[in-house]
């Protein structure tokens, strides 16, 4: 699949490259980009490179943006894991960057032990279904219904934290435990929260996109003058606000998957 797009170089608007978050952006939470979405995006990719960037690790984008025949590294020119932490350059695995070899494992035990106390002295939740704190290579997913729950369960946590803000109240008890951890946390998707050092959000994916002008280390040479970034949670505390906001990029803020296709069409006419 991937032969059937022009190199990286010989792209129509070769100095331009769209990054898409994937959860309420590409497709809904946890679940599959849809047909016309996965058409959109290959039409684009006929004009200008595509990548996405997603605080999940690899598997769960592949089950979203991949399929049985065509996985997630041929569909996308740059596949950003974790941030970027794990990443893929047209469907070849760059270095990886490790949040434990980072903290240690005696600092990332107590982190774990305050937030696992906290999440059990909870009152009201309107379930607990497992899972509630997910391990990463470049982060901890905190989720106080647990990232086990069903769609509907999901859906209910949703509505309840929005009313009881029990992600934030988590993320400040967090903060004011450990001050000096130099951590940085994320509200994303329905139900969870990101942890992670603080430089290690949406926007450490750009040194992969900036490395790509350096043809002396056998890529393409091309600079990516524009970066266009796509993400639903574009807002202070949203996962996606650090890379929108930056200075490096033109931030699109998009409100479901069917807001970015439209935007799409009209910024690029696919």
């Amino acid at each position: 699949m991937a032969a059937q797009y022009p190199t990286l170089q010989d792209r129509p608007i070769k100095d331009t490259i769209c990054l898409f978050d994937v959860d309420g952006t590409l497709s809904p939470a946890r679940r599959h980009a849809t047909p016309e979405m996965m058409d959109i995006l290959a039409r684009l990719r006929q004009k200008v490179a595509i990548g996405y960037v997603g605080g999940s690790d690899f598997s769960k984008q592949e089950e979203q943006l991949g399929s049985p025949s065509v996985p997630v590294t041929d569909v996308f020119d740059f596949c950003f894991a974790e941030n970027g932490l794990t990443a893929y350059r047209l469907g070849k695995k760059l270095d990886s960057t490790s949040f434990i070899g980072w903290l240690g494992e005696e600092k990332y035990q107590k982190l774990v032990k305050f937030i696992l106390r906290y999440i059990s002295e909870l009152e009201g939740l309107p379930a607990m279904r497992g899972t509630f704190i997910e391990f990463r290579n470049g982060m901890i997913n905190v989720s106080p219904v647990g990232r086990n729950a069903s769609q509907a369960e999901r859906g209910e946590y949703e509505t309840w934290d929005l009313k009881t803000e029990t992600r934030k109240k988590l993320i400040e008890a967090i903060k004011k435990q450990f001050p000096d951890y130099g951590l940085t946390y994320s509200i994303g998707g329905q139900i969870s929260f990101d942890v992670f050092p603080t430089g290690w959000d949406k926007t450490y994916c750009l040194k992969h996109v900036e490395a790509e002008a350096d043809s002396s280390k056998g890529l393409s040479g091309v600079q990516y003058k524009q970066i266009h970034f796509f993400g639903d949670k574009a807002f202070p505390g949203g996962n996606d606000w650090e890379i929108y906001q930056d200075s490096r990029t033109i931030g699109h803020a998009v409100k479901d998957p069917e807001d970015t296709m439209k935007q799409l069409k009209e910024l690029f006419d696919v």
